[in-house]
């Protein structure tokens, strides 16, 4: 009943709460932002996967120079650094592409504010596996065969906001414990485990315990 019924009405209603009271926040890191760098105040990323594999566009603010993503597998000067990103399952500990305010809106995981929109469009949950960068996953998945059957699960529900795997770990863990992780959410789903989910999320954002 939670699953199929309620989890998007919690959701549409948390989110909107969520959105007025981060409003004065919001403000202020948009600010600076444009004030920090060049480039807009939304990151400009490629579409992620969704349930059922399907693409979406995240709202996230932006914490990386302009057009990063891009750079990254395109720029000469980025080579050993995408090399570095792929063999770290997809995270890197120094990157030279963070700006001074996105290092800080990462740490405390600022940056995801925006989700809220995604959640209310219908695109999100506010607790989830996490949303992967299409060729992210592809790859991943090639380099642990493993882990297909949960993949496979865990893109049966919509992606979160916050998650069983970030409040535990966030990118401390590797991919293939850390889609294993999302997998026994989607199987153990319910009020009370998203609520404890929900209510540990603040402190991770807080003490920006195991952000990169």
């Amino acid at each position: 009943m939670y699953r199929k019924y309620f989890k998007r009405i919690f959701d549409i209603v948390t989110a909107l709460c969520l959105l007025v009271f981060f409003f004065p926040i919001c403000i202020l890191v948009a600010i600076a932002i444009k004030v920090d760098s060049k480039g807009p105040v939304f990151a400009d990323v490629p579409e992620r996967v969704g349930q059922r594999g399907e693409k979406f566009k995240m709202y996230k603010f932006r914490s990386m120079i302009q057009n990063a993503h891009e750079l990254l597998r395109t720029d000469k000067r980025f080579i050993q650094l995408y090399k570095e990103y792929k063999k770290g399952s997809y995270k890197l500990r120094n990157d030279p592409r963070i700006t001074k305010t996105g290092k800080f809106i990462r740490k405390h995981s600022l940056d995801e504010i925006p989700q809220l929109l995604n959640v209310l469009r219908g695109e999100m949950s506010l607790v989830g596996p996490r949303a992967y960068y299409p060729d992210e996953l592809e790859n991943q998945q090639k380099e642990h065969p493993n882990t297909k059957k949960y993949v496979q699960n865990a893109l049966s529900v919509k992606p979160g906001i916050t998650g069983l795997w970030q409040v535990t770990g966030r990118s401390e863990i590797n991919f293939d414990k850390r889609i294993a992780i999302d997998a026994k959410y989607v199987d153990n789903i319910s009020f009370i485990e998203d609520l404890k989910i929900i209510i540990k999320t603040p402190l991770v954002m807080i003490t920006g315990k195991g952000a990169i």
